[in-house]
């Protein structure tokens, strides 16, 4: 049964409150279709792989955390994302994004996500990124070991690019998240007295601070923590309307 394009995009802009970031991704609708959605196929990138595997799965709709349009990265459509563009408009999908609005998310949230699958309790938001709170902390159930937690989360985010630096604790109990590309905010779980933070990707600078500061920290790959945010959403768009869901993951090692 399709489902009017417009009705699917208001109701993810309502749940995922779009109008409270302020991002350099275009959130929302970039790009539409013929005003109907007969499947819906969610991932982590808007890459041609990725729309092209939806694709081949007839899907008309397509949610992602990282879309095509940020600042003004479409004011020429030339190249990679002209075939990107052409694609989309070719086949007839629409291309749906949602950045920080979707890190943010208390439940449907790339980092809510990790944090439940974790089994952290005592989960509030925390962490600020261009005045935006995006990121979650807890605590463990029962302490674990820095080794435990980094089996743990290296169970739950297969392929990723992970680090373990041990320069903290050698028991965990507070934990802080942020997925993806947020390794300077280790500075801000310091701040907070955590005993590990974990993100997506690792750099210089932050393993750098995380020795000084003597916190420990996990990065686990940018892609491999965020599959948890179009994932929750997949199920939370097959609970309310009528056309298939599907994510679509990719495993890529980042």
């Amino acid at each position: 049964m399709a489902v009017p394009l417009d009705a699917l995009v208001k109701a993810l802009d309502a749940e995922l409150r779009l109008d409270a970031f302020e991002d350099v991704s275009h959130n929302g609708l970039q790009v539409a279709n013929g005003g109907e959605v007969s499947r819906i196929c969610c991932g982590v990138d808007a890459s041609l792989d990725f729309l092209k595997a939806a694709q081949a799965k007839g899907a008309d709709f397509c949610f992602v955390h990282h879309g095509i349009s940020w600042g003004d990265s479409l004011a020429r459509i030339a190249g990679p994302e002209y075939r990107v563009v052409s694609f989309l408009i070719e086949h007839g999908m629409a291309l749906y994004a949602a950045n920080l609005p979707l890190d943010a998310h208390p439940s449907l949230g790339n980092n809510a996500g990790l944090a439940a699958a974790l089994g952290l309790v005592e989960t509030v938001g925390c962490f600020t990124y261009h005045g935006n709170v995006i990121g979650v902390r807890g605590v463990l159930p029962e302490p674990l070991s820095f080794e435990e937690l980094g089996v743990r989360v290296r169970t739950l985010t297969p392929g990723g690019a992970f680090h373990a630096l041990p320069f903290g604790k050698s028991e965990v109990h507070s934990v802080g998240i942020v997925s993806g590309g947020a390794a300077g905010e280790v500075r801000q779980a310091f701040e907070m007295g955590l005993d590990c933070y974990i993100t997506g990707e690792l750099d210089l600078a932050a393993w750098n601070f995380a020795k000084d500061a003597g916190i420990d920290m996990i990065a686990a790959g940018h892609y491999a923590t965020e599959v948890f945010g179009p994932r929750s959403v997949a199920a939370w768009l097959a609970g309310r309307f009528a056309a298939p869901v599907e994510f679509i993951d990719f495993g890529l090692p980042w």
